[in-house]
């Protein structure tokens, strides 16, 4: 007998399963209704119980709702379509800035289990279904609700976002001191209150609200009605754990499972995408980061990144949906699964490069970052529309820009990243005549130390000559980009009466 997570799928007592894909088989029975009824051994089986967590792991997620390796793997590979409570399952931070923390409600009513004198094949009502193999087992059910309430928070430059976490914990142990049915409430200081407000929430829950909760507050009030949402003998309870009885005990003929998918290739799985996931959140940072609006170059490079990263996501996601029943179901080796999990790292999308990558681009942005704050009076020309106003400006004659260079130059990684997704590819082999370049690929970067020292002489130039000419109305300076290989990182540009006349402008 298999235990698992229901994950708020519509489960009923004698429903047919087949676990080659964790899929429900609907319409199929192997009893009559009447049949099915008679009998049946329900005990009752009360517990609640409730946790903080405040880790938005997979991990965690699936150890909160008891998801065991098997059904986990097709989770992660879309296999798995969750409802109810188990829609936490999806809800991911989209920033490293969030801070998150969540309370778990969890309570169980009644235990419902067929008998054996349902478990016999003589009393099977439906004996072909055996000989279809649409099923490997069939349900019985623990009953109860489960709840998440999701408290989310950003964190500013200059707080810790493990300061903030434990703010949130102690906030919500204080909704754990109100007793649930009651009309209570908890003494709240009003500065803390305050803080509370900066919370948005949400919910996961296995019974409808009237309302979803946004606030701290309206999850306090949620929260005390819980067991009126559940019912007084819990009739709005759903299957929270359900367990599975094989078939091939009832008929050998039956389909079955013949292998299951091993800890630690799931945990790889898992591993895998817990990584995109984080490429995600850092792309989505860098993103929204001052730099990236002044100079959209850099913002479209990450946004291709993430892009190519999410295909990536579904591409892996798509092999392991057809990889699991065909393991579980006619015993195909694992390897398969391990050359999928191997050929990643053999390829572009390996972790290595796309860190290395993204690695490159903060260091970037904080270059210009620090570069425009010593220039911070001066004004950045975010596109060439902007540019050409300033030149276009008939009473200056003379415009000095800082021109960074490189900013737009094409980046041959990207282009691997897309390239790699083209190609026709089942993801357990690299072209041989790929497996080195993408294994001594580096990061090639514009930013090493001879351009530093370049923009750095090119700066001190450019406020120099700002500083003198301040009171002058015909000079005017502003920072711009443009792309520029024979003057690599930044350079000063001149323009006379709105014509280019100098690409690399020194002091004669």
């Amino acid at each position: 007998t298999i235990e698992m997570a229901a994950l708020s799928r519509p489960f009923q007592l004698g429903m047919l399963y087949d676990c080659r894909n964790d899929s429900l088989v609907p319409g199929v029975s192997l009893w009559d209704l009447d049949l099915l009824n008679k009998d049946l051994r329900e005990t009752s089986q009360r517990n609640t119980d409730f946790s903080i967590i405040a880790s938005d792991s997979i991990e965690d997620k699936s150890s909160a709702l008891n998801l065991k390796a098997s059904l986990k793997a097709s989770f992660l590979g879309g296999l798995v379509t969750v409802e109810g409570s188990g829609k936490y399952l999806n809800d991911k931070t989209t920033s490293k800035q969030q801070a998150r923390v969540t309370l778990q409600y969890r309570t169980t009513t009644t235990y419902e289990q067929l008998t054996m004198s349902h478990l016999g094949h003589h009393n099977v009502t439906y004996p072909e279904v055996f000989n279809e193999g649409t099923a490997t087992h069939v349900v019985t059910a623990i009953y109860g609700a489960q709840a998440f309430f999701v408290f989310d928070r950003m964190v500013s430059a200059d707080e810790s976002k493990k300061d903030v976490q434990g703010f949130m914990k102690g906030m919500i142990n204080k909704i754990l001191c109100i007793e649930m049915g009651s009309q209570g409430s908890v003494h709240i200081k009003e500065q803390d209150k305050l803080q509370a407000n900066n919370f948005t929430c949400k919910f996961h829950g296995d019974f409808a609200l009237p309302s979803n909760p946004t606030t701290f507050e309206d999850a306090i009030k949620i929260y005390t009605n819980l067991p009126k949402l559940i019912g007084e003998n819990g009739e709005n309870s759903v299957p929270v754990r359900v367990w599975l009885y094989p078939l091939y005990l009832l008929d050998s003929k039956a389909a079955k499972l013949v292998c299951s998918i091993s800890i630690g290739l799931v945990n790889c799985s898992e591993a895998v995408l817990e990584e995109l996931d984080e490429f995600d959140r850092q792309c989505n940072d860098l993103i929204k980061h001052k730099i990236t609006n002044q100079f959209p170059e850099i913002g479209q490079k990450i946004k291709h990144f993430k892009s190519m990263c999410q295909r990536y996501k579904f591409f892996f996601q798509s092999k392991l949906a057809q990889l699991l029943p065909l393991i579980r179901g006619t015993g195909q080796q694992e390897s398969s699964l391990a050359d999928l999990l191997g050929t990643k790292e053999k390829s572009p999308f390996s972790a290595q490069l796309l860190t290395a990558w993204l690695e490159e681009k903060e260091r970037e942005i904080s270059t210009v970052e620090s570069y425009l704050f010593q220039m911070k009076d001066i004004k950045v020309a975010s596109s060439s529309s902007e540019l050409d106003r300033v030149l276009n400006d008939f009473k200056v004659t003379n415009v000095f820009c800082f021109m960074f260079t490189s900013l737009k130059q094409h980046e041959p990684y990207l282009a691997d990243l897309a390239n790699y997704l083209k190609s026709p590819n089942d993801g357990t082999q690299v072209p041989t005549s790929e497996i080195q370049n993408y294994s001594q690929q580096s990061i090639k970067h514009w930013l090493n130390s001879d351009t530093s020292q370049r923009m750095r002489s090119c700066a001190m130039l450019f406020l120099e000559l700002a500083e003198a000419n301040k009171d002058e109305v015909k000079a005017k300076f502003i920072i711009a980009s443009t792309e520029d290989e024979s003057n690599p990182g930044a350079s000063l540009y001149l323009y006379e009466n709105g014509t280019l006349v100098e690409k690399k402008f020194q002091l004669p």
